[in-house]
């Protein structure tokens, strides 16, 4: 048994029917598709290395403690590992409504919290696999992590893991309890904290107190309401997903004739998306900017534990400039700043006061919050766009090569769209989520994401013709 941390349980108590909190990925391979129940062997032989794979959820009566982590007495691989495919012609368009689909419906939370969908049927004859998972068991970095592990590094595969396993025994409701009390008495990571805490130099404390209160002071700041845009309002419970690709090559092409980071490159050809977007809803866009918030990994170098890490900024998308390059720079000064403010070091502080918040208390505030962002919709961000890096090797299933990788970003109250984007083998997905309702032109934005590419890379080749011309 082991108990979530504050930041994983968060994740889970704020899902509520409509906030649906996993995260996904959606694979290409190879094909010809393989027979499901060799895929269900590949799963097989590496479930003893991701053994919360066979954990579920269980709640502490009464609220008094943090969920935890127990063994499924129930487990059936063939439950979560699935098998359909998509109806003639079997398009890009097709898959992409089948993702959006399947991210509409929540994981049952009385077992463990992920499915695996092995998709046949595609025009071109590849075939894809669909990975669903809780973001209160994975961050996006672990994430990738899994894939890494479930998969092989080679067409030839790997010997299956020997595999001994046993549920450990279900614990009652009372010894839930009784831990959660002895948890919150005893807990060798409460002192262990406290014992760094106390070993800290007086000059320490102050430069951690001076950096926590110019980061909240940055991060108030961008927490002011924004102009009224329609990528912002209430949502339902329903999906749309799209997709857009590019190569770090490319990337890297724009960054070497005009600077920046990955990132920055990156953020820019969003941009680009979103200005397209709200273009064509007739938006006057002058001075405007887009608020995103940007999950920023704090997992320490080599850390390839499950559990989440993150922290977070808010960096503004300036859609209201015309000219790409004039977009790359704005963002490239912007994000330099965003790391000198330390807006990330505050909101992980922020976050780890939940440590000290009684876990009933943070359930219900949770709760109440998400409620009153329904009723009462912010302005303050307007979209999430969240950047992992994943494997940059090739990674195959039953000999087959994984072609393309492409992630999926959860909604939340009054944000419509998000965007990830994913690195996988010298390659960039951008995954583009929306509400089905009030965001039918989502294509628009995956779209204006690959135009925005192209632009970028268009200028990088003039930049660099006028270099050898002087």
């Amino acid at each position: 048994m082991e108990r979530m941390s504050p930041l994983d349980a968060t994740f889970l108590h704020i899902e509520d029917g409509i906030n649906h909190m996993h995260i996904a990925s959606c694979a290409v391979f190879e094909g010809p598709a393989p027979a499901y129940a060799d895929l269900v062997a590949l799963f097989r032989g590496k479930l003893p290395l991701v053994p919360r794979y066979r954990q579920k959820v269980r709640f502490v009566p009464g609220g008094v403690g943090r969920p935890v982590w127990v063994d499924d007495p129930h487990f059936r691989l063939d439950y979560h590992v699935r098998h359909t495919a998509l109806p003639p012609p079997g398009s890009r368009d097709d898959l992409c409504n089948l993702m959006g689909r399947l991210m509409s419906q929540e994981l049952d939370r009385h077992r463990p919290l992920w499915e695996t969908w092995m998709v046949e049927g595609l025009a071109d004859g590849t075939w894809a696999l669909i990975s669903k998972v809780h973001h209160c068991m994975v961050d996006g970095i672990s994430g990738t992590d899994l894939m890494a592990v479930v998969l092989d590094a080679s067409p030839e595969g790997s010997a299956p893991v020997d595999d001994h396993w046993r549920p450990a025994p279900e614990p009652s409701d009372a010894s839930l309890v009784r831990d959660a009390f002895t948890d919150a008495l005893a807990s060798p990571e409460e002192v262990m904290r406290w014992g760094r805490s106390l070993t800290r130099t007086p000059k320490r404390l102050l430069g951690d107190a001076s950096e926590l209160v110019q980061g909240a002071r940055s991060l108030g700041a961008q927490l002011k309401p924004n102009v009224l845009l329609p990528i912002e309002g209430t949502i339902g419970p329903h999906r749309r997903w799209a997709s857009a690709h590019t190569t770090i090559d490319e990337v890297k092409q724009v960054r070497a004739a005009h600077g920046g980071t990955v990132n920055d490159v990156v953020l820019a050809a969003i941009t680009a998306g979103f200005r397209d977007l709200l273009l064509a809803r007739g938006e006057q866009l002058d001075g405007v900017v887009v608020r995103s918030l940007v999950p920023v990994s704090v997992r320490a170098k080599g850390d390839h534990s499950l559990n989440n890490q993150v922290s977070a900024i808010i960096a503004e998308l300036p859609v209201g400039i015309d000219d790409p390059i004039d977009r790359l720079h704005s963002i490239r000064a912007q994000m330099t700043g965003l790391k000198e403010s330390h807006q990330a070091d505050a909101g992980r502080r922020l976050l780890e006061l939940a440590d000290y918040a009684p876990p009933a208390l943070l359930s219900v505030g949770l709760r109440t919050a998400v409620t009153v962002m329904r009723r009462l919709p912010q302005r303050s961000v307007n979209t999430v766009t969240t950047n992992v890096p994943g494997p940059q090797t090739p990674l195959y299933a039953c000999g087959r090569e994984m072609l393309e990788y492409t992630p999926f970003v959860p909604l939340s109250q009054g944000m419509r769209t998000g965007v990830a984007i994913l690195s996988y083998n010298r390659r960039i997905a951008f995954g583009v989520t929306g509400d089905w309702d009030s965001m039918p032109d989502i294509d628009l934005l995956a779209d204006g994401i690959a135009r925005g590419m192209d632009d970028l890379l268009a200028h990088s080749h003039l930049a660099k013709k006028r270099r050898k011309a002087g």
